[in-house]
């Protein structure tokens, strides 16, 4: 008995600090910095860059999305990073006002991609805006963006959101997406510390990311290296709530477990590649944001932690003997607030209410994720994107 109320008292730590860490930023992101609108000091060039892989089904869709900008043309060029595109693809994307840059690789990532566009690219650009081969921007997304440079932020991350909520776990994505923007992008912003870095949507002044990126070996989160690489050197991230980029929610159970497998890999391996160091700069130089972003690879993810949650407090219903019953349940609200406060009201309606009855398979597939995520980190897992233009939501 005193080893098993050892070991749940281990674990009530940990799951109650994760859940007293998401309330508290899920309670700030409730809050906004509100910030005057104002004209931009200059207008500067941007290189929107876009690697693909295999993305021959939707990449012309995003490509002519791209180019629609409410921003001069003359200061904005689209590149297309094309690895593996199939040759009539490539024919009808230069026939676009944009650049087409072919990249072959025995073993592709999006840093690969990235740094060999930049090689064969001007220097000509002041910010090198990232996007995913299936990201659409909103009109203004660039004028944004440009804007939150003149505050003195050299990386910006836009409010990406769902393109799709088609199936049950496109929503059930697209909830746990907006969840941890107001998380790790919005409440961190209110307290002052960086925002998370997602990947795409995301911005950065063009001769510091060029020369960060040459050290960026990352095969599975790249963006996560970057972070760290910032966060380490003391550059703070802004993120733009109302700068809206779209992305496609995975809508199969398999390419959600795929998806999820290499985010916690990913998680894992830099949490122990740099908790150490992160600690050491906690305490001789005060750097918290990186020690806290450490401490975010270590968080469960949102969902396992509500299915641990649940779990665990019925099965101490059931066993009444336990001494952390009442705990157990505090835990539990902590949790169940830190999403109320997270979730935008759009999602409390009858679709995201029937969607949540895969919230049990969801945590299944995220526990056999964790189960499988050796190695997963070290190969390129490509997660695969629609054609159909009906998913895309208009709202």
């Amino acid at each position: 008995m005193i080893i098993i109320n050892t070991l749940q008292l281990i674990l009530l730590i940990y799951l109650g600090l994760s859940s007293l860490y998401i309330l508290i930023f899920g309670f700030a992101g409730i809050f906004s910095k509100k910030r005057k609108q104002k004209e931009p000091l200059i207008k500067r060039k941007f290189a929107v860059m876009i690697p693909g892989y295999k993305e021959d089904q939707i990449i012309m869709e995003v490509a002519e999305d791209a180019i629609k900008q409410n921003y001069p043309a003359n200061l904005y060029d689209v590149i297309i990073i094309a690895d593996s595109f199939n040759p009539k693809t490539i024919q009808s994307l230069k026939k676009l006002p944009l650049k087409v840059i072919e990249v072959s690789f025995e073993s592709s990532t999006k840093a690969k991609a990235l740094n060999k566009a930049m090689e064969e690219l001007t220097d000509n650009y002041d910010v090198a805006l990232i996007l995913d081969a299936d990201n659409l921007m909103e009109p203004d997304f660039i004028s944004k963006i440009n804007m939150a440079f003149d505050n003195g932020f050299i990386a910006v991350q836009g409010h990406r959101i769902a393109k799709n909520t088609n199936t049950s776990f496109a929503i059930l994505d697209a909830v746990s997406e907006e969840i941890n923007n107001n998380i790790f992008r919005k409440g961190h912003r209110v307290l002052g510390l960086s925002a998370a870095l997602i990947g795409s949507g995301m911005a950065f002044e063009y001769s510091y990311f060029k020369n960060m990126m040459k050290s960026i070996k990352a095969i599975g989160g790249f963006d996560k290296e970057i972070e760290l690489h910032m966060l380490k050197d003391r550059k703070l991230i802004e993120y733009l709530n109302n700068a809206l980029v779209l992305d496609e929610k995975v809508q199969k159970s398999e390419v959600f477990s795929s998806q999820r497998r290499r985010w916690l890999s990913a998680q894992l391996h830099y949490f122990s590649k740099d908790f150490s160091t992160s600690l050491k700069h906690l305490i001789l130089k005060g750097n918290i944001d990186y020690f806290d972003k450490a401490i975010q690879f270590i968080q469960p993810p949102r969902i396992m932690l509500l299915g641990f949650l649940i779990v665990i407090n019925i099965i101490s219903i059931i066993w009444n003997s336990s001494p952390f019953n009442y705990a157990w349940a505090i835990v539990l609200a902590a949790c169940v607030f830190a999403f109320i406060f997270s979730i935008p009201i759009k999602f409390y309606n009858f679709t995201t209410f029937k969607a949540l009855f895969k919230l049990p398979l969801a945590f299944f597939l995220m526990f056999l994720s964790l189960l499988k995520i050796k190695g997963a980190n070290k190969k390129f897992i490509h997660t695969e994107h629609s054609a159909n233009k009906d998913i895309i939501n208009k709202s």
